[in-house]
């Protein structure tokens, strides 16, 4: 089987395997979490500003859960939607992809979209290699992020795969407000994540639009709350929120950071 190799280590988040065990520790050590969940949103960004948040999400998950995330990311380049039945090598080593899942959901397979250089997935992978060494993957790039691509896309994986929440659990990987300052990253993203307490997909997009929230994986939040809903889950919960500015001092151009949960 093929293996994408990644593209960001030594970059964004640490390439040698001692280091980066060490800190994602770190951050697992000061993570409260839930004892379970059917889905998070997860955040994307270099692990120095984002890295906190993102083992706060997968601290949501049952740390001895062994089956299949169903990692769901934006296409910065508008790619998508595709899947792909790739590994995924880590310097903690390979995440195995879940290959008989990705042919069955009724995307296209695009080994080539998932080898270029994109954030959104390959941050996912060291978390999960980490905290959770026997589970497999289904990566889903996600270009158009409309309302009704959303729901397409959320149907198409219900339809064709039907995730069970006894082996499936679901990441969607985004970050919030991009570039502005800190008071206004806050209050506009927490008004829009409020939407998803119900669950309630339609609201969320309305806030977004309302405040103008520069989130680049709505979509994936959307489609996970959606897949999750399926599953049994009943409602949204803000875990943590914060932003860049919260490390390096810096509150007046900042991107937000939210780990929220489906339960």
């Amino acid at each position: 089987m093929d293996v994408r190799k990644p593209t960001l280590a030594g970059l964004w988040y640490p390439d040698d395997p001692v280091v980066l065990s060490s800190l994602l520790t770190h951050f697992f050590s000061k993570a409260t979490g839930l004892p379970d969940c059917f889905g998070v949103v997860s955040p994307h960004a270099g692990y120095t500003y984002s890295g906190q948040v993102m083992a706060t999400s997968y601290s949501c998950f049952d740390r001895n859960f062994s089956g299949t995330f169903l990692v769901i990311a934006p296409s910065h380049r508008g790619l998508g939607p595709y899947t792909s039945e790739l590994n995924w090598d880590t310097p903690l080593g390979t995440v195995a992809c879940n290959t008989e899942m990705a042919r069955s959901l009724g995307i296209p397979l695009s080994d080539r979209a998932m080898e270029v250089e994109e954030n959104s997935l390959e941050l996912q992978m060291p978390f999960i290699k980490h905290r959770f060494p026997h589970a497999r993957v289904v990566p889903v790039l996600m270009g158009p992020q409309d309302y009704e691509d959303a729901l397409a896309l959320a149907d198409t994986i219900q339809n064709s795969a039907a995730p069970s929440a006894d082996d499936v659990r679901i990441v969607a990987s985004s970050d919030f407000s991009h570039y502005v300052s800190a008071d206004v990253a806050k209050h506009n993203d927490t008004y829009a994540i409020d939407a998803l307490k119900d669950l309630d997909i339609r609201s969320f997009y309305q806030r977004l639009r309302e405040y103008n929230v520069s989130a680049c994986g709505y979509g994936p939040i959307a489609v996970m709350a959606m897949l999750a809903r399926h599953m049994g889950a009943t409602h949204g919960t803000l875990i943590q929120y914060m932003t860049s500015g919260d490390t390096t001092g810096d509150k007046a151009q900042v991107v937000g950071y939210a780990s929220i949960a489906a339960v």
